[in-house]
């Protein structure tokens, strides 16, 4: 079992929260609950927490600072904002402790859900790494070796195996000159396209907006096949990663993880029409090389698994 940790000072907010996890996941996780930032911490030390839901504004410790507290001892820890407050300031803090995502209240069930189970599977990905790590440290070296080629190893695992097998062109992002993101306040080139990069884009006009649109668009169609996240879109358009979670909320009025997820499911639909590719198949064509997870996904968005899906689709015809 997975260990969820929420921590939210609104006790009703809390409890609501709690009810929607305990409903959708509570056979998959063991989950926690604290009142403030500095409960958090004590419950995320004490119970060896791998998904932290946090709000923000909390007593004492906010959701911010212990969010960095627990980014200083686990580069692992899921981390996950859930807050009232819509600001740049606190999403860019957001990216600074690699938060999994900023969501805003009142949340919809649905993008919520898409991201915990996101968070649930990097965090089971991670502890499946560990255990293997801990095992290979346990074997003779050159018996282990023999049989076991670090490369073939790679290679079966779900998250780095796929982009073992992926094409290296089709996932490269495009870098700015100095090798660094350009932050706000910075004005770079992009090369595709020669729009400004920074902060002169909120004052832009719907032109632009919808230039970048079409640009973020383009990229999803291109590469949502593969293992991509919100920080190589944000390094392939030379953004800081705050300013551009900030700019994909503004053309899409989501988050990256569901806009992702809703086009991959979208063209599984597409998939699962033709009769002769199989299900596992298609899972893999969209991104998703556990078949298991891409179901539990399909089913989140649809309703349906894809299989009956599939079915209701050929009872139709």
């Amino acid at each position: 079992m997975l260990r969820l940790l929420i921590a939210d000072d609104e006790v009703i907010e809390r409890k609501v929260l709690y009810k929607t996890l305990q409903k959708n996941v509570g056979d998959q996780c063991v989950i926690f609950q604290a009142e403030n930032g500095r409960q958090a911490l004590r419950v995320y030390e004490e119970e060896k927490i791998q998904i932290a839901i946090l709000d923000i504004e909390m007593p004492g410790i906010n959701g911010i600072e212990a969010a960095q507290k627990i980014r200083e001892k686990d580069k692992e820890c899921c981390i996950i904002f859930l807050t009232a407050f819509d600001e740049f300031s606190y999403a860019k803090k957001a990216i600074t402790v690699r938060a999994l995502d900023y969501l805003l209240k009142p949340y919809d069930e649905q993008e919520l859900m898409l991201v915990v189970e996101e968070a649930m599977r990097l965090a089971a990905e991670y502890q499946a790494n560990r255990q293997e790590a801990g095992y290979q440290a346990n074997r003779p070296a050159a018996g282990y070796q023999a049989s076991h080629p670090a490369a073939g190893h790679q290679a079966s695992r779900p998250a780095s195996g796929y982009q073992a097998s992926r094409p290296a062109a089709g996932h490269q992002v495009s870098q700015p000159a100095s090798g660094q993101p350009a932050g706000p306040g910075q004005k770079n080139e992009l090369p595709e396209t020669g729009l400004p990069v920074g902060d002169d884009m909120e004052d832009g006009g719907q032109v632009r907006l919808s230039k970048v649109t079409e640009i973020i668009s383009h990229y999803i169609e291109t590469n949502y096949m593969y293992d991509i996240s919100m920080q190589d879109l944000a390094r392939h358009m030379n953004y800081s990663e705050a300013y551009f979670c900030k700019l994909f909320k503004q053309c899409f009025n989501k988050n990256f993880t569901s806009y992702l997820t809703e086009y991959r499911v979208v063209e599984a639909k597409r998939m699962l029409a033709m009769p002769t590719v199989n299900v596992k198949d298609i899972g893999r064509a969209v991104g998703y090389s556990d078949s298991n997870y891409f179901a539990k996904v399909f089913k989140r968005i649809t309703g349906q698994s894809p299989t009956e899906y599939r079915l209701c689709i050929f009872q139709k015809g």
